[in-house]
């Protein structure tokens, strides 16, 4: 029997790598420790309807409320609609009033004098003052949005107007500008204030003046800026200046979570702005508007609690239900949603108030060096023992590899060598793991069968240690991608798909090179590879030998089509309530994947191998093994979920699955034993 021997040269590498990755993921876990309090926002004008629906003073439902545990109120541009319903102005058609005034239903003085004086021309919009102290708000608004020489303006009698030449049905739609008493309301009523404004055509230094202007006016009270529209305030040439003032004031940008949960919903000038403010931004998540009506109350709570805890929600905008609870009017209803919300973040201690950000962090290049390093000795290392070649040839890839990936990283941040090094860190370390077990089985395993304690021991000890040696993966990816922008999203893992074919792929050539699959060629070692691999290729077609292929393709397209953010296999409901009863009773969810197929999986393989089961069995369980191995990593790949919950769900995920294995075991043997059995009586019954 060939023994492959670990070079103990790039083991050390593998450790020093390890050693600098735990260091990283310390500073990483101590930066996500300190940014958990999220912000409770609500739309004011959503409050207002809500109000004049039920029938009660906006100031009541604004305390209940605050005492359910909002802590911002999201205030919108007005419009001329929006204003006219308000009282605040007037809005009128002039092609209306002309066909009022021809057909003799024009009956108002003014009106008509304006007619018949000819100020008054089609396809115009009079804006006339309502005596309010809002006018002159409203008339600066105007003039940004349409332009200055497209108004007129008059003061006749005490009559202020405004003559625009604009379209009626346009105009009086068009964002204008964030009204100061709206944003007043809300401070005076003690809420944080969530500015909603929107990008200027042609936008200009002086109209990103006006916007901060009026942020100003309530002083500190808001905490943070989310723009309307496909583009942020500034874009395309504005953008330093935002972020100038934007800094100034310490407001957050929030920017919110696309409906896959993954990265965002994409405005123009979004990132830009982001790095120019050191990335004060915060993940913001609303539900679908279309979903929304179809959760239950419950659901949409458990939804934006689980957002807050798993994927670095520091902002959870909370819309209204358009359908009161049984019982409940709307405003009672929306306070039931706040209270919800509220209880369910502080139930796992998350703090509410202004949105924490991350600060800006890079780890030192040094350390990503080693890492980067230590991941190529891995790939190194699996290589030597999968195909043995000598050690010279072994050093010598080794320096390569290393130079090709650690020297970018020295010379910059070098986004992709640190995105290849995480994918190589998916790839190997699970591999490898699972390779040394199958060392470890071929030198120990014993010859005529075993009994069941010593399955459950050496399987439990050998899970525990695959699972410690594929975690070390896990913590290199970990690691090596810990900077702001892969911690708020703005840069992603890439490759997902692949660490969880290629992992399979690769512990199936080393199995190749451990033991005969097939029968028919003698030698178990790596020199014989090729002539394995012929071996299959030229296995008989059986009608059982196509069935198993296409059961085989038909679990790997669910395995892959369930992988990533993408729509692709859907999740069966009995699933959802698996995995919805697992998030409300453990601190992370693991992954079914692992506690139901391949952490049971590496017991049976010790099962099948130790009972002297067919090979194919042996051969299977490994693979379901290493699926899971593969999943342990890639979890870390998932850089918005808090590194602790990452690790937390990986040990959930080994305990609950090693649970489930031995009770596999135990449910095998007991059949093994009641068929002796029964195979015993049944000539003694003859």
């Amino acid at each position: 029997m060939l023994v492959f021997r670990y070079n103990r040269v790039l083991i050390v590498f593998i450790v020093l790598g390890l050693l600098a990755a735990l260091y990283v993921n310390w500073q990483r876990y101590g930066i996500e420790r300190a940014n958990t309090q999220v912000e409770l926002v609500s739309d004011l004008a959503e409050v207002v309807e809500m109000a004049r629906i039920d029938g009660i003073p906006l100031q009541s439902a604004l305390r209940q409320l605050k005492a359910a545990g909002l802590t911002t109120l999201a205030v919108f541009e007005t419009n001329l609609e929006k204003l006219a319903d308000e009282g605040v102005v007037t809005a009128v058609s002039t092609t209306q009033m002309l066909h009022s005034y021809h057909a003799g239903t024009l009956t108002n003085w003014w009106w008509r004098n304006e007619v018949e004086s000819g100020r008054l021309a089609g396809r115009q919009v009079y804006v006339l003052d309502r005596e309010t102290d809002r006018f002159a708000e409203v008339q600066s608004d105007l003039e940004r949005r349409v332009g200055k020489h497209r108004i007129k303006y008059f003061n006749e009698g005490g009559r202020r107007f405004l003559i625009i030449d604009a379209p009626f049905e346009s105009l009086i739609r068009w964002n204008l500008g964030i009204p100061v008493s709206e944003m007043e309301t809300a401070a005076s009523n003690g809420f944080l204030v969530l500015a909603r404004p929107t990008n200027y055509l042609k936008v200009n230094p002086d109209d990103v003046q006006s916007v901060f202007e009026r942020i100003d006016s309530v002083g500190s009270a808001v905490s943070g800026i989310y723009f309307v529209g496909d583009e942020v305030l500034g874009f395309p040439d504005q953008l330093p200046l935002v972020a100038s003032e934007m800094k100034k004031r310490g407001l957050t940008l929030a920017m919110m979570e696309h409906y896959t949960q993954l990265q965002f919903k994409m405005q123009d000038g979004m990132f830009d702005l982001a790095k120019m403010t050191d990335y004060s931004t915060a993940r913001l998540h609303q539900l679908l508007k279309v979903e929304q009506p179809k959760l239950s109350m419950v659901e949409a709570v458990h939804r934006q609690v689980l957002g807050s805890r798993e994927r670095n929600i520091r902002m959870q905008y909370l819309k209204m239900y358009e359908r009161p609870l049984p019982g409940k009017n709307l405003t009672e209803t929306h306070v039931a949603y706040v209270s919800g919300v509220k209880q369910g973040l502080s139930s796992f201690d998350v703090p509410t108030g202004p949105a924490t950000t991350f600060p800006p962090f890079m780890p030192n290049r040094f350390l990503l060096l080693v890492i980067a390093v230590g991941t190529v000795a891995a790939g190194v290392l699996l290589v030597s023992v999968a195909v043995p070649f000598p050690r010279r040839m072994q050093y010598g890839l080794f320096a390569v590899l290393s130079m090709g990936l650690g020297l970018p990283m020295l010379l910059g941040s070098a986004t992709l060598a640190r995105q290849m090094t995480a994918l190589g860190s998916a790839v190997i370390f699970p591999v490898l793991a699972m390779t040394w077990q199958l060392d470890c089985w071929r030198a120990k395993a014993p010859r005529g069968g075993a009994p069941l304690w010593r399955i459950l021991r050496d399987g439990l000890i050998g899970l525990s240690r695959t699972f410690l040696l594929a975690l070390v993966g896990g913590l290199y990816l970990a690691a090596v991608l810990s900077d702001t922008r892969f911690l708020l999203e703005m840069e992603i893992f890439r490759g997902v798909k692949l660490t969880f074919v290629l992992p399979l792929v690769l512990i199936s050539i080393v199995y190749l090179t451990r033991f005969n699959l097939f029968p028919g060629v003698d030698a178990d070692d790596s020199r014989h590879l090729w002539a394995k691999l012929l071996h299959v290729l030229d296995y008989p077609a059986y009608i059982k030998t196509i069935l198993g292929f296409g059961a085989a393709a038909a679990v790997a397209y669910v395995f892959v089509g369930r992988s990533g953010h993408d729509a692709g296999v859907p999740v069966p409901e009995i699933e959802i309530k698996l995995r919805r009863f697992l998030e409300v009773t453990m601190y992370a969810r693991p992954r079914e994947k692992e506690f139901l197929i391949g952490h049971p999986a590496f017991l049976l393989a010790v099962m099948a191998l130790y009972r002297n089961w067919p090979r194919f069995f042996h051969f299977a369980f490994v693979v379901a093994a290493t699926i899971a191995m593969g999943s342990l990593v890639e979890t870390f790949a998932h850089m918005r979920t808090p590194f602790i919950m990452s690790l937390m769900r990986g040990v959930n995920g080994v305990a609950l699955g090693a649970l489930l294995g031995v009770g596999a075991v135990l449910a095998i043997h007991w059949l093994q034993s009641l068929t002796f059995l029964m195979g015993r009586r049944l000539p003694s019954d003859e």
